[in-house]
């Protein structure tokens, strides 16, 4: 159903997969959007490691939730902030693609829960989370990626 890498030499396994979706904050979600265009939007995301989903926050209404009630297909991409050799102008750069269904979810203390993991991944001021998590909650769904396919990549830029 999914395409195999054409350069299998740059294929990444699945644990550095893994690892760039711990560690990298955001990505690129793209979903079937109006009159046939699709819909690309940086999101921040948190990935589980125990049920492999990813997840992000979002509020109640727009774009992005009328794409997918119509279709609850999408891709994710993440890319690390890749490196450079001592000496070289290009770049080496990682990314994941993730394929799957969104589902969204409305339950409030999975809604805290979760964000509040997704804020650590920016700050460790309980302080503020506790209270960014107050003030917004309730105004929040959180979308819930299971993937059904994923491929990872290392390129070079040059």
């Amino acid at each position: 159903m999914f395409r195999e890498l054409a350069r299998k030499k740059q294929e990444l396994p699945k644990e550095v997969c893994i690892r760039i979706l711990q560690t990298e904050t955001r990505g690129i979600l793209s979903v079937h959007g109006e009159n046939g265009y699709p819909y690309g939007m940086p999101m921040n995301h948190w990935f589980d490691p125990e049920d492999g989903a990813v997840y992000f926050h979002c509020g109640r209404s727009g774009h992005r939730l009328d794409a997918l009630q119509k279709d609850a297909r999408v891709s994710y991409c993440v890319c690390d902030r890749g490196v450079r050799e001592e000496g070289e102008w290009a770049w080496h750069v990682s990314s994941v693609i993730l394929f799957g269904e969104i589902t969204v979810i409305d339950d409030q203390k999975l809604v805290r829960e979760i964000t509040a993991k997704l804020s650590r991944k920016f700050t460790q001021d309980e302080a503020y989370i506790r209270q960014e998590i107050e003030s917004y909650a309730a105004g929040t769904l959180l979308l819930r990626l299971d993937p059904v396919h994923m491929c990872g990549k290392l390129v070079k830029e040059a």
